[in-house]
């Protein structure tokens, strides 16, 4: 058989085996695969750098399916190259990381063949690309990473991270708002090692994108600064692989490769309205598509003679090489730069260096106090100090979110200059967040910061954060009515709720300077679980740990930070952020009116939920059911802890223009309110 035979035999394949699952599923999206079979093909069989014997090896290319619903591209190139899987501690475990079993079972129950490419289900995905638009934005962080780490470990004669970046896309990524922001960052950085290649394939759920979709988008993506390059026949590997080799030799400038596609073969309009709408093609259908490939009509799963070895031939031979090579060339490295090739080692295992929290702050007791902000400030630039690769930036607001890295020799990550280790993400808190993560899946690590209420924006990419199991790190500062005459466009009232909400996402929100330290204590040794940390704006008092629990408490979620006298409260404060201080008051008045109070700190639900029952029993003795919350936020959520019994000293509007100590007496965040409600609960008013 001729090579041209088996290039399309193996084509062929992917586009069978996509068309059967679908079938067999009774649900998903068959025409795309059947269009990009020919281009994936090529990308992995042809021109990536990829061994599927090690689908984690360092330096391998990066290849992210933005338009995830055509995943069964990816789970057959997956089965076919014999990729292998690796589990949660980067160790292989000598099988197959999509068998074809798995494909039999697409989209089922434990099926390593999903609906959508899921990070931390299947090696060899790179990113769960979910949402439209997530995808292509994620691998601006993956190229914004691959920059970082070339400028800082390469050395001459060692190019330890020279890999690419490829994104697959489709009409709806290039709708999203989110590819739109992503893009214009990418070509403001000139991530020349990046490249998005387009399904032209003018098809949407609603039908043809002419009633939605009209722009010119090469002259869009030429406007951001992109290379773009155009192949007008999606089944025409050879100038694929041409466009494809062009952008390998482009320098100063992502490329955006337009490739205009049309869905199939059999009844094309009956493929278009299958894709479209994510259905299988029907048993009709399925035959005269296999009859026009030449396929034996009533073959199911078919994985002909030769294929198999047409990929280790090709992607498996040129990976296994590449690979061989570079570890010869990272063994050489390490005798003679031991010292950051240790630093590259920690970082792939997300272990961190020794000494890496040495020389936090501890800050005394103040009255006067400071801002979450600026204690946090402080903490990031010794973090960044001792750990080489933390590293982020803000979407415009690094002033005021004080996340700037100011020790020498920080810099600025630009154009040219990618050493610096702050990031100026501009005004694009949606693709900050993709790009955030991006970074991190190339083992980073990597935050994104902005006010708290622009959390929305980011949100999306936050919740996927949580579900690929990042240690990723959102800043968000301004966390309740601080920002006072700003008004309630900019005063959060129910992001906690919503951020509390995503599952294995931590939220944390400090209530004085040293609690903000030991939230990044804890922060810092997480490796498979996302944070949000949520920070004043205004000064906090700097409480007196002397007469206080010690702010290590943190590390648990919860934590008695004032008790009773003899430690039998009759009735427990629970308060975070700025209201713990609000909190220590109210208690210290009922204590001198010989009220038994408690006072719970507890900067984090979801750390102190996953605490043995019995410290939270400690904490939080069933037996004392008077109970208030305070915190300038949503009530929603505080009655499972503070019960059916309880109150909450919370927001059940929208906040107001006015100044902070207003707002404070107008929503009933003052000590005697606390003190009077507590009377109220317990009938001693």
């Amino acid at each position: 058989m001729t090579d041209a035979n088996l290039d399309l035999l193996a084509i062929n394949t992917i586009r069978t085996l996509s068309i059967d699952a679908v079938q067999a599923a009774k649900s998903g999206h068959p025409g795309t695969p059947m269009a990009l079979a020919p281009l994936v093909y090529t990308m992995w069989n042809r021109v990536m750098q990829f061994d599927p014997q090690d689908p984690i090896w360092p330096n391998r290319d990066r290849f992210v399916l933005s338009n995830g619903h055509a995943s069964m591209l990816l789970w057959s190139v997956l089965h076919l190259t014999r990729t292998q899987a690796v589990d949660a501690d980067y160790e292989r475990l000598g099988q197959p990381s999509v068998t074809l079993d798995d494909i039999r079972r697409f989209r089922q129950i434990d099926s390593k063949a999903p609906g959508h490419p899921e990070y931390h289900l299947v090696s060899g995905v790179e990113t769960t690309s979910g949402p439209l638009g997530q995808g292509v934005a994620t691998s601006v962080g993956m190229a914004i990473a691959q920059k970082w780490l070339a400028n800082r470990y390469n050395r001459p004669d060692f190019n330890v991270f020279d890999y690419r970046i490829y994104a697959v896309c489709g009409d709806g990524c290039m709708m999203e708002g989110i590819s739109s922001e992503a893009a214009s960052i990418a070509g403001h950085l000139a991530l020349d090692n990046l490249c998005w290649i387009y399904d032209n394939n003018h098809i949407t759920i609603e039908g043809h994108t002419d009633i939605t979709f009209t722009e010119d988008i090469a002259a869009r993506f030429m406007g951001y600064g992109w290379n773009v390059l155009r192949v007008g026949d999606a089944n025409d590997i050879d100038r694929i692989e041409h466009a494809l080799g062009v952008f390998q030799k482009t320098t100063g400038r992502p490329t955006f490769l337009i490739l205009d596609s049309h869905i199939g073969y059999g009844s094309p309009h009956k493929q278009d309205t299958a894709e479209a709408h994510g259905e299988p093609l029907g048993d009709d259908e399925v035959k005269l598509t296999k009859r026009a490939y030449g396929w034996p009509e009533d073959a199911k799963f078919l994985v002909p003679d030769g294929v198999y070895e047409r990929f280790a031939a090709g992607i498996g031979a040129r990976g296994a090489e590449a690979r061989r090579a570079w570890t010869a060339l990272f063994a050489a490295y390490k005798a003679k730069h031991p010292d950051l090739a240790t630093e590259i080692e920690l970082m792939q295992r997300r272990e961190l260096p020794a000494g890496w929290d040495r020389n936090l702050p501890v800050f005394p007791a103040d009255p006067k106090g400071m801002a979450g902000r600026d204690a946090s400030g402080q903490v990031l630039n010794v973090l960044a100090q001792n750990i080489p690769w933390l590293l982020g930036g803000s979407a415009d607001l690094g002033s005021s979110n004080k996340t700037t890295l100011k020790y020498p020799g920080a810099g600025s990550f630009e154009p040219g200059s990618y050493g610096g280790k702050n990031f100026h993400f501009g005004i694009r808190e949606h693709s900050m967040a993709a790009i955030v993560n991006g970074m991190s899946l190339s083992k980073l690590r990597s935050f994104g910061a902005t006010f708290f209420i622009f959390s929305d924006y980011a949100r999306p990419a936050i919740r996927l954060s949580a579900l690929m199991e990042l240690p990723t790190l959102f800043v968000f500062t301004h966390d309740a009515m601080g920002d006072g005459e700003d008004g309630p466009t900019h005063q959060p009232v129910e992001h906690l709720a919503s951020m509390r909400a995503i599952p294995g996402l931590c939220t944390i929100r400090p209530g004085d300077a040293n609690e903000v330290v030991e939230a990044y204590r804890y922060i810092m040794q997480l490796r498979h679980e996302p944070t949000v940390l949520v920070l004043s704006r205004q000064p906090l008092p700097t409480l007196d740990r002397s007469r206080y629990a010690p702010a290590s408490g943190v590390s648990r979620g919860a934590y008695v930070f004032a008790d009773a006298p003899g430690g039998k409260p009759e009735v427990i404060l629970i308060a975070t952020g700025s209201e713990l201080s609000l909190a220590a008051e109210a208690h210290e008045k009922l204590i001198a009116e010989g009220i038994r109070s408690r006072v719970v700190s507890m900067p984090s639900w979801d750390i102190f939920d996953h605490q043995p029952e019995a410290y939270r029993d400690q904490v939080l003795p069933p037996d004392v059911t008077a109970r208030v919350a305070i915190e300038q936020a949503s009530t929603f959520g505080w009655e499972r802890y503070v019960g059916t019994s309880g109150r909450v000293i919370g927001m059940k509007t929208f906040g107001a223009s006015a100044p902070l100590k207003e707002l404070q007496k107008r929503f009933g965040f003052e000590p005697d309110r606390v003190v009077a409600i507590t009377k109220e609960l317990l009938g001693k008013s």
